[in-house]
């Protein structure tokens, strides 16, 4: 089944929407230049109101590693994505803190970054068209990626069935694409969800 993971939640009522809706994962953004920035005190007050079924993903960009570690530690996230420059040193400094898994997104332009995402030493990878632009990219770059990954950038409700036909992806990762004026949208979140699900069962299109 196709891992989802609803991205940029940062009020109760998106937690309430997401423990509605079912994905996989829900994300945090750390970054503080994010019109999504949520502190360390709001993310642990919205994951104690998150069913246990939902993982919760914290999207860094070159934050200090002891904060990543800390949160993961504490429970405030179970995951960490990273977006930034962080290396192979990074992670496995990471790695000495921290059990909890990593994954790391890279921004899709060229061949080279599919190699560089295939080289990853993370648990996962994230695939985007890079800055939360909400905009897809040539997914033909992903012929060569050769693991597993979730795949980013500009999906919506409309057109993830074709993007799961088309590269079909270990899982989906959205954030602008189920909001309404910059919000999250229960309605958009729900529609994501079960058109996955959908795609899942019948294999194609619906």
């Amino acid at each position: 089944m196709t891992k989802v993971k609803l991205c940029g939640l940062s009020h109760m009522e998106d937690i309430a929407f997401a423990n509605a809706a079912r994905p996989d994962y829900i994300g945090f953004v750390f970054a503080e230049k994010s019109r999504r920035y949520v502190s360390p005190e709001t993310a642990k007050a919205l994951k104690a109101a998150l069913s246990p079924e939902i993982s919760a993903v914290g999207v860094f960009v070159n934050a200090p590693v002891e904060m990543v570690a800390a949160l993961l530690n504490d429970g405030t996230i179970d995951l960490a994505q990273l977006h930034g420059a962080e290396d192979a040193r990074y992670l496995a400094t990471l790695r000495h803190l921290t059990k909890k898994p990593l994954i790391q997104a890279f921004c899709m332009e060229a061949a080279a970054d599919a190699g560089r995402a295939k080289a990853s030493p993370a648990d996962f990878i994230l695939l985007d068209s890079g800055g939360g632009t909400g905009q897809t990219f040539d997914w033909s770059l992903l012929r060569v990626v050769g693991r597993p990954f979730f795949l980013a950038g500009g999906l919506d409700g409309e057109n993830i069935q074709t993007a799961l036909a088309a590269v079909h992806p270990y899982g989906v990762d959205v954030s602008s694409g189920v909001e309404t004026n910059g919000a999250k949208d229960f309605e958009k979140m729900a529609a994501f969800v079960q058109a996955v699900r959908k795609f899942d069962v019948g294999g194609a299109r619906t």
